[in-house]
């Protein structure tokens, strides 16, 4: 099954990958607590303003996971104070889905949430996950690692992820069975204290 790019979320563990049929010449690239998804060297030029973009950023509020730009401001929303429901929310509804051939929904997650944020209810890291499609705003707080993703599986469901480690993982997603893996983040902890991974495929 082709699901396209997608984020799975949990209290302190999560991952994105990306999947593509058309622009498969990506990886992804650490740099610090963020992780770009950008063209590898030998992809051929293009246009379109949906192939890089930050893919993770790490705060110390929590670890946003992402398919595009909206990855940024949702960190910057949780660094200013907002909880992470709003945070996620209001960006997700204020970009709304991506302008494409597709109407592709945007995915989103935040991992490691703080325990005292008001918007999650666990005596511990919390985690709240969202998409924004042309027929939805979804947004929760999950308790168990849960995926969406941007075709097919595009409204959030749980998912059986094993990985307890931020390389671990990257590797999982990517070894999904999920077709046209093309490059993958995992990120692991808890707010002010993650392990962040990429992988790029052997």
């Amino acid at each position: 099954m082709y699901v396209g790019r997608f984020v799975v979320v949990g209290p302190t563990v999560g991952a994105y990958r990306v999947s593509s049929r058309s622009f498969p010449n990506r990886q992804a690239v650490r740099r610090d607590d963020t992780v770009t998804v950008e063209p590898t060297p030998d992809a051929p030029e293009t246009d379109n303003p949906y192939i890089s973009y930050n893919g993770v950023r790490l705060t110390d509020r929590g670890a946003v996971v992402g398919n595009g730009s909206h990855v940024d401001p949702i960190a910057e929303k949780l660094e200013l104070g907002y909880p992470a429901r709003d945070a996620l929310a209001q960006v997700l509804l204020s970009l709304d889905f991506e302008k494409d051939d597709y109407d592709t929904p945007r995915i989103a997650g935040i991992v490691g949430v703080d325990a005292a944020d008001p918007t999650t209810a666990a005596d511990g890291p919390g985690a709240v996950i969202g998409t924004v499609r042309r027929d939805a705003l979804l947004v929760e707080e999950v308790t168990e690692p849960t995926l969406v993703a941007t075709y097919e599986e595009d409204s959030p469901a749980a998912f059986d992820l094993a990985a307890e480690s931020a390389e671990s993982a990257a590797r999982e997603v990517y070894d999904h069975e999920f077709e046209h893996a093309v490059c993958s983040a995992g990120v692991a902890g808890e707010a002010g204290d993650f392990d962040l991974s990429v992988y790029n495929g052997a």
